[in-house]
């Protein structure tokens, strides 16, 4: 981009994911449906999971955490598109801007990770399954959640830090409804080569190492399976293993396929809409795949919807499988 006027710029404009007046209603009615399903959904599981004590074991605890990111995931962008939308106004300012964009990446790498986590949990879980409870001990889960955090949080650091070195021309609209990360360095009139670099780099490492990581633990979960010599042990292994490689399968594919589409058409907008499917779509569906697909799961919801109240703090522990 040439350099042109690159004083430090105060705001930016979101244009959203449609300029039409008469469209904002029903973009603001459908967002905040599905912003309020993936918050109540995501939260219902926590609660279930921590009011039952048959459920505290390391599976579950790996799915409250990933249901907390997604409920955090979703609110980074969301009610900012909602505000702009009831407000009329595109306005974020360059600090909240860059605290989007810095929160987002935080949670879209958690959640790399949490999938990856359980990923190892499935694996241990079916292919050693009697040293399961040695290996997934309290410590270890805690240890896997707490490094996924670390790394995170210092990855988001460091591709926030880059793009505060930035400057900005004159042309401040972001042809999204958040501030993500490639269209700020698309915006920038300075030299962005090292924000390129490091933005390739950290998908590669970042993204597509949990990935094999993921693909290495379910080849070895099939063979383990193809293994057991009756049906109903096949059923019931792969069964327990049915609801994460959903969402693995749903967050993966439309990751590539918002890549693809920007990739095929080079137009942000259509960039944009696709950027939908991961940002609100998959934590609105999380739930509902890990409540239909899990017995489990569902009578935790049914005996903690029959409970007239909640009594006390919920407190969520770990303890070894029986």
């Amino acid at each position: 981009m040439e350099p042109g006027n690159n004083t430090r710029i105060s705001e930016f404009l979101l244009l959203g994911l449609s300029e039409e007046l008469e469209l904002q209603p029903l973009v603001f009615g459908l967002f905040l449906s599905m912003y309020l399903v993936t918050v109540f959904g995501n939260l219902l599981i926590i609660l279930a999971v921590s009011s039952d004590p048959h459920l505290h074991t390391p599976m579950y605890f790996f799915l409250t955490n990933l249901s907390f990111v997604d409920i955090c995931f979703t609110s980074t962008t969301v009610p900012k598109m909602l505000w702009n939308i009831q407000t009329q106004s595109k306005v974020i300012t360059y600090a909240r801007c860059l605290t989007q964009m810095y929160f987002f990446i935080l949670f879209t790498g958690l959640d790399i990770f949490l999938l990856t986590v359980m990923a190892y949990d499935r694996f241990v879980a079916i292919c050693h399954p009697l040293r399961y409870t040695v290996i997934m001990n309290p410590w270890l889960c805690a240890l896997l959640v707490l490094v996924s955090w670390v790394v995170s949080v210092l990855y988001s650091l460091l591709q926030t830090s880059i793009v505060l070195q930035l400057s900005f021309c004159t042309e401040v609209e972001i042809p999204h409804f958040f501030c993500e990360l490639n269209q700020m360095i698309q915006l920038a009139c300075s030299d962005t080569f090292l924000n390129n670099m490091v933005m390739y780099l950290a998908t590669v490492l970042l993204a597509g190492g949990p990935f094999l990581g993921i693909l290495y633990s379910y080849s070895q979960i099939v063979s383990s399976i193809h293994r057991i010599s009756s049906a109903q042990g096949k059923y019931k292994a792969f069964s327990t293993c049915a609801s994460h490689l959903s969402v693995v399968s749903l967050f993966y594919c439309t990751g590539l396929g918002v890549y693809l589409s920007s990739a095929a058409t080079q137009s942000s907008h259509s960039s944009a809409v696709a950027s939908v499917i991961y940002t609100v779509v998959t934590p609105m569906l999380n739930p509902f795949i890990y409540s239909l697909r899990n017995r489990d799961i569902k009578e935790a919801l049914m005996r903690f919807s029959g409970m007239p109240a909640l009594k006390g703090p919920i407190v969520l522990g770990l303890k070894k499988c029986p």
